[in-house]
């Protein structure tokens, strides 16, 4: 395994920094959808799809190519805004969110976007599909294939009894191929994790059923780097990242507060923060005093 460069890694925070602009701009024309959770994981995204996946946006359905399921289907722009940057569509099309006919749905659609590997919506469900792909990859083409299934997860849908049947199979059955990366950023629509279902000590319950688990830094290139490539030397078990994460990464007046979980800068007043009409302003400035490119589909 190579290190990143520094000059890799640079590249690659311009470009999450890009893709976080995008999302603001997506949540403010759409004025509805998730805001914390997909400016947190923009870093895991952008590493997997300009670093870490074997994928082709212009050939996005090849057969080896490594499967990427969203099971927390809320944090969709993020996803969105990070197959555009990657070529899959044009990054114009990001204004259509949530839109009657778009692609871009509230949640991932398969039908609507065939670049998509599964629809999601109900929390919990995407470990069990990502279970169920990494079992068919073996039956096909054996225990030594080099194709890898991701499964993104939010810390708070392992509230779901169905995330953990999920994880008792994957490790009953010993799915080397699957990676399930946990976005451990602390909150849930309803306030902070621990107040709603504590999920401490998360990683002994991992271990418990039998998996691989590293803990990152989720805003740490390096850090994702090292454990996506770990993951891939694992041969006896399946693998959880747990990447520690700030929801609303980026955005200052975000930052930790489970209130933006699920509403768009724009739309509210909140308690101590700007006021509406200043909202999106203020998160564009935010993220373009970074640093990089000004990203998305307006450059005022």
């Amino acid at each position: 395994m190579e290190n990143l460069t520094d000059d890799r890694i640079k590249e690659l925070e311009v470009t999450a920094n890009n893709i976080r602009q995008s999302i603001i701009e997506m949540l403010l024309e759409a004025k509805s959808g998730h805001s914390a959770g997909p400016l947190g994981m923009a870093d895991i995204f952008t590493y997997l799809y300009f670093e870490g996946l074997k994928h082709d946006p212009e050939n996005p359905n090849f057969p080896e190519r490594d499967r990427v399921v969203l099971s927390n289907g809320h944090i969709c722009p993020v996803l969105y805004a990070t197959m555009a940057h990657a070529g899959y569509f044009p990054i114009e099309e990001l204004k259509t969110l949530r839109k009657f006919g778009s692609r871009l749905q509230g949640h991932p659609h398969r039908d609507f976007l065939p670049a998509l590997e599964t629809s999601s919506g109900p929390l919990g469900s995407g470990l069990s599909q990502a279970v169920g792909m990494a079992l068919a990859d073996r039956i096909d083409n054996g225990i030594t294939s080099s194709k890898r299934i991701y499964c993104l997860m939010s810390d708070g849908e392992l509230d779901a009894g169905n995330s953990w049947e999920g994880a008792m199979l994957a490790g009953k059955e010993n799915l080397r191929n699957l990676t399930a990366i946990v976005d451990r950023n602390n909150i849930q629509i309803d306030g902070y994790t621990e107040n709603i279902m504590p999920l401490e000590p998360l990683a002994d319950k991992w271990r418990a059923w039998n998996w691989h688990v590293i803990e990152i830094d989720g805003h740490n290139f390096e850090d994702i780097h090292n454990a996506v490539n770990q993951a891939k030397a694992v041969f006896e078990n399946p693998t959880v990242i747990i990447a520690h994460t700030i929801p609303g990464k980026g955005v200052g007046y975000m930052e930790n507060d489970y209130k933006w979980h699920g509403v768009p800068p724009g739309i509210q007043n909140m308690e101590g923060e700007p006021a509406k009409d200043d909202q999106g302003k203020e998160a564009l400035d935010d993220l373009r005093s970074i640093g990089g490119q000004i990203g998305g589909y307006h450059n005022d």
